[in-house]
């Protein structure tokens, strides 16, 4: 099977406002082996990234003055994914802001070149309930080292990613919650014993400040209350 691990950054939340992707990073992944084969392009947005934004990724105005435009890098992108199984975290932002660019240019929505898409977040969260399950966190938790990982970069945080993917799937075919154990000498069979009791951690204040400010940003965006608010974390 090929899988495509991508990952997007972009100069903001919205591209419905205008927002547009800085960056592509793609890491190609055969019968679960990283292969080496990655696409990866930085791309001139046209516009300023916000303050927000910058900050996460570090691409200057200035910097991607001289890259390609998307469109420029449409066809190499397509024909990179085409046919193959895309892996990203929190795929719905990712690919909000690649079936516009793609539909931007008239080409048909990028989710209709791929044959299927996995979230690594919702992944995560259904194996670790409870526990913050961002990729940096992630990493921590399968002992991937990502101590070179200073700013977001599509092209690092997909190569992380892979690894995230690899490690938190691996033997997945073979997990039962009817779980038996063989008693030593003895040749009986029990079942094991009920599954620990999920712990569930409640966000910081600094945490909710920000998701608060992410939500504010969506709102603006729609000129109303985003579908999000419904799902908002209660302090």
């Amino acid at each position: 099977m090929r899988q495509i691990v991508l990952d997007t950054e972009t100069t903001g939340l919205n591209p419905r406002t205008g927002d547009r992707i800085v960056e592509v990073g793609c890491v190609e992944i055969l019968d679960r082996k990283i292969t080496g084969n990655h696409f990866h392009a930085y791309i001139n947005p046209e516009r300023d990234s916000d303050e927000a934004a910058l900050a996460v990724h570090g691409l200057t105005t200035e910097f991607l003055s001289d890259k390609p435009k998307f469109h420029q890098i449409a066809d190499e992108l397509r024909d990179f994914v085409q046919g193959a199984e895309i892996i990203i975290h929190n795929a719905p932002f990712d690919l909000g802001f690649l079936n516009h660019e793609f539909q931007r240019i008239g080409l048909p929505p990028f989710v209709e070149h791929c044959s299927n898409v996995i979230d690594t977040l919702v992944q995560a969260k259904e194996l670790h309930p409870g526990k913050r399950n961002s990729l940096d966190a992630l990493c921590d938790r399968y002992g991937i080292s990502n101590a070179h990982r200073k700013l977001h970069g599509a092209l690092l945080d997909s190569e992380l990613l892979a690894d995230v993917y690899l490690a938190m799937t691996r033997g997945q075919n073979s997990l039962s919650m009817d779980v038996e154990v063989e008693v030593a000498g003895g040749g009986l069979v029990l079942e094991a014993g009920p599954l620990g009791e999920i712990v569930v951690l409640a966000p910081a204040a600094d945490e909710l400040a920000e998701h608060e400010l992410v939500l504010a940003a969506l709102d603006k965006g729609v000129k109303g209350e985003c579908v999000w608010r419904k799902y908002s974390i209660q302090g």
